[in-house]
């Protein structure tokens, strides 16, 4: 069978399984690359016990017609990338080689994708995500975040979910930069639905992904699923407020197993949408990063996007020498004092710091008056 035939057959077993199979279900991660997933689906549809898949997938099997699942999808403008296509993102392989979290596990069977970017376009991006509850705190910083990495030329990927998700998407879009959704339900549906506008603008600018096929709704366990996607399809993970039950942790997990960096916003000690960020934090298994440039910094290549440290305002009392503030620090605020007094205050020789006066003069931080020296204005703040 020629390569474009097999291809072919391929994409169809894998449509038909990902009607009969939940996503991340690792019975058939561990068996798709043991037997391939023409093989697999023949055992299936031959009515063979596979590792209970037969049982599972029985109610399910008869209402499958992968040409026309194909057919209805590319009408909505959906796709269904597959191993062996030129998009496909190489980098979701990792997923094979860590344990199942939760019972979900391995690579996607293939993504069902809708908008006009390509998953390939993903070299280069960065995960944002976090608390449904957020805060105007974590939104801003959400936000700034990904239109800083966004309009640096990666892609924001995100869940469309209230919160941190949705400010994630908002910040990238902003800027006309490229974002993603990755959706725990077809992507021809929109969940949340107060969304469905979002999701409209990323199907038509950027993309929307699902395992699941279109139709299909949204349960708490593919959610657990998705997480593992979103880390997969990145070079990294930022969490932005977690409470310490948040979704946002799995995702988190996932990247962190599959050695994907993950960086953290610290927020409010007090805060408890930031509790869960914190304990990634204080046990090491985040980095902490404040904005968008730490971001880039840390994801980035070697040198790529080096972030300036913060620093308080400078001051022209900053650039002395030690000796020249030594006497800086000897001069009267308000009432003058002789050169011999100001000596005495510095320790310093009676010659070395009528030198060091004249200096600090033409640096108009000092001023000379009939009665001896004193601070000038400028430097008395």
């Amino acid at each position: 069978m020629n390569a474009p035939a097999a291809l072919h057959d391929d994409r169809l077993a894998r449509v038909t399984l990902s009607r009969l199979t939940e996503p991340g279900d690792p019975r058939v991660s561990r068996l798709v690359p043991q037997l391939g997933a023409p093989r697999l689906l023949h055992l299936l549809l031959d009515d063979a016990e596979v590792s209970d898949l037969r049982t599972d997938a029985a109610a399910r099997l008869l209402d499958v017609e992968p040409e026309r699942e194909l057919e209805r999808a590319a009408r909505l403008g959906i796709r269904f990338v597959v191993p062996g296509d030129a998009e496909w993102p190489a980098r979701t392989a990792d997923l094979a080689r860590v344990a199942n979290s939760q019972d979900r596990g391995g690579p996607p069977l293939g993504l069902w994708v809708r908008g006009p970017r390509r998953l390939d376009e993903l070299g280069n991006s960065v995960a944002v995500v976090g608390s449904r509850s957020a805060t105007t705190y974590g939104a801003d910083v959400a936000s700034e975040i990904a239109a800083v990495t966004a309009r640096a030329g990666w892609g924001v990927v995100s869940g469309a979910a209230f919160g941190i998700d949705q400010a994630a998407h908002r910040g990238a879009a902003a800027v006309r930069g490229f974002t993603v959704a990755v959706l725990a339900c077809g992507v021809d549906r929109a969940y949340p639905t107060a969304h469905a506008a979002l999701l409209e603008h990323l199907a038509t600018e950027g993309m929307v992904v699902s395992e699941l096929p279109p139709g299909c709704s949204p349960t708490r366990l593919r959610f657990l699923s998705r997480n593992r996607v979103i880390a997969a399809l990145t070079r990294g993970t930022v969490v932005v407020e977690a409470a310490l039950r948040s979704g946002a942790l799995s995702t988190a997990n996932w990247a962190s197993k599959i050695s994907r960096p993950v960086l953290g916003v610290p927020g409010p000690v007090t805060s408890a949408q930031s509790q869960g960020v914190h304990g990634l934090l204080r046990t090491g298994a985040a980095t902490l990063v404040t904005c968008g440039a730490e971001v880039l910094e840390e994801l980035g290549a070697v040198g790529e996007h080096l972030a300036e440290l913060p620093r308080g305002p400078e001051r022209r009392r900053d650039r002395l020498s030690s000796r020249q503030q030594q006497v800086l620090e000897a001069v009267p605020v308000a009432s003058p004092a002789g050169v011999e007094s100001v000596a005495r205050a510095a320790g310093i020789g009676l010659l070395e710091v009528s030198t060091l006066l004249a200096q600090l003069q033409a640096l108009e931080l000092v001023e000379q008056l009939p009665r001896g020296w004193r601070l000038a204005e400028g430097a008395r703040a």
